[in-house]
Formats: structure tokens, C-alpha cells, sequence
């Protein structure tokens, strides 16, 4: 905050709850797992129902990466099918969940590591809407994204998340969406349920490291070994990760669901905060 005013305005603006919100990071993997019946999308519609009611959700997702840091602040976000080769019923799915300007204004001037754009051209990407509309389906919750500056480096991105977690404490449901492994040029369409023992031995390495509270060694995954450099050879997907390790309080549970590699090449593994 600027000023003191700023910070008493933001904390009269959302009711202040003794319980935080719980946080997440959802491996989203497809497309698909948008308007799939399975096992990942049946668990997301679960955990709608296991965590508090939020006030409003904001989600960092892989797929919207941008010089700076944004986010999204219209009064009605568009549904973006950021993809191809899909079937139609993909592309005709619309989100109508509205957004919250005023909560995007605050949680700009809650941040003081950088300045953040109001966005108002785009709105919510796959990353969001395929996992937020399982969870909440009737779309009557607010909803927004935060961008992922591609330009800095892992810290910046997890200690700008560390600004962001007096959210929680407000009822705001903060969501890194991505996969912590996640090599696309790798995939196996032969093996739908398992992974290349590269991919196992990473999806392992990352929970170790997570119930450990080691962030810096998640921070500096470029020192994890030839495993990690499969697993990560970009870092979008991974950074969301960052994100929500970067909200957690000393005092969090830690659980892991949908732990399971697939695809060969990919890790849905996902975490929650409590």
C-alpha cells in the first residue's frame, strides 16, 4: 500500500476472516479436462465443495505471460479458447463468471514489487476456465487472472506471491494453475495413465521438496538434475507453482491430490493449502 489510508481501505473494502482461505496449485493439463468426466475434473468439482465459499478467485495460470504484470480488470471477462485441434464442444464452452474491478485495483496497490497494468482485453484463458467452472459451474463467483512476467526470473515470481497472500485473509481463493512437469514434445499418446520414469522421479522429487518447505530448492529447479530439465523445459507451466508456494503461511496444512503422472511427459499432481 501507499499510505496508510490505502491499507485501511483495503481491509474495509473485504470482510477479514479468522480462517484464511485455503490456496492451490492445480495441474490442468488438456484442454479437455474442461468438459471431460473424469478423474482430475470430478476432483476439482470435490474440492469446490470441500473449501470455503470464496469471495472471489484469482488464478495465475500458464497461459498468459506478458512483459510486466497485469491484471485482468473489466467488469465481464471473455472466455478465451487459447488453443487448437480441438473438438467444437471445446471452443463453444463460454465461463460467464464476472469479474471484480475493485478487487483488481486493490490487489494492484497491495503489490509493491512492481506496477500492475489494469487489463481489460483478456479476460479468462483455458488455464483458468477448465479448472474454475468444475469448480464453481453456476460462474457466480468472481473471477480473475494475474499475468506471469516471462522477462524475470523464478525469486521475483515468488516473492511477488508472498505480497499477494493478505488475499487470503479476505476470502479469496488464490490458484496457481499449470503442471509441475510438463514437456509437451515429449508426450507418449500410447501411455494416457503413466509416465516416463523421468517424469515419475520429478513429480516425486517436487513433493519431497514441497512437504520439506525446501522453496529455495523449488525456486532454483534448474539445479534438480537432468530430470528437471525434462521436466521443465520452459518455465510457464512451472512458475504457477511459485505463485502458491509463495502464499503459504508457516502455520498450513499441505495435501496433494490428482497425484498422477500421464502422458508420459506430463504431472498433474496438485497442491492445497489449508
Amino acid at each position: 500500500m501507499n499510505t496508510l489510508k490505502d491499507l485501511k481501505n483495503f481491509g474495509d473494502s473485504l470482510s477479514t476472516q479468522s480462517r484464511k482461505t485455503p490456496a492451490l496449485f492445480i495441474g490442468h493439463g488438456s484442454p479437455m479436462n474442461g468438459i471431460e468426466d473424469n478423474v482430475f475434473s470430478q476432483r476439482w468439482a470435490a474440492m469446490g465443495k470441500e473449501i470455503p465459499l470464496p469471495t472471489a478467485v484469482l488464478v495465475i495460470s500458464a497461459h498468459w505471460l506478458t512483459n510486466g504484470t497485469a491484471i485482468t480488470a473489466m467488469q465481464q471477462p471473455q472466455t478465451i479458447h487459447d488453443f487448437g485441434g480441438f473438438p467444437q464442444a471445446l471452443f463453444d464452452v463460454q465461463y460467464p463468471a464476472p469479474g471484480h474491478p475493485e478487487l483488481a485495483r486493490q490487489t494492484a496497490q497491495l503489490i509493491q514489487k512492481t506496477k500492475v497494468h489494469l487489463d481489460h482485453d483478456w479476460g479468462l484463458d483455458h488455464g483458468t476456465w477448465s479448472v474454475v467452472k468444475n469448480m464453481y459451474p453456476d460462474a457466480n463467483i468472481p473471477v480473475l487472472q494475474l499475468s506471469i512476467d516471462i522477462r524475470q526470473k523464478p525469486q521475483y515470481h515468488y516473492e511477488l506471491a508472498a505480497e499477494l497472500a493478505a488475499l487470503r485473509t479476505k476470502g479469496v481463493l488464490i490458484i496457481g494453475s499449470g503442471n509441475m512437469v510438463h514437456n509437451l514434445r515429449a508426450i507418449d499418446w500410447n501411455n494416457p495413465d503413466g509416465g516416463f520414469a523421468w517424469a515419475d522421479e520429478m513429480n516425486e522429487k517436487f513433493k519431497t521438496l514441497i512437504t520439506a518447505n525446501d522453496h529455495q530448492a523449488l525456486i532454483q529447479f534448474q539445479n534438480l538434475g537432468p530430470a528437471a530439465a525434462l521436466s521443465i523445459p520452459t518455465p510457464e507451466h512451472y512458475l504457477p507453482l511459485l505463485y502458491t508456494l509463495g502464499v503459504k503461511d508457516k502455520n498450513d496444512s499441505l495435501s496433494f491430490f490428482n497425484d498422477k503422472t500421464i502422458m508420459g511427459s506430463l504431472s498433474m499432481t496438485s497442491v492445497r493449502l489449508d
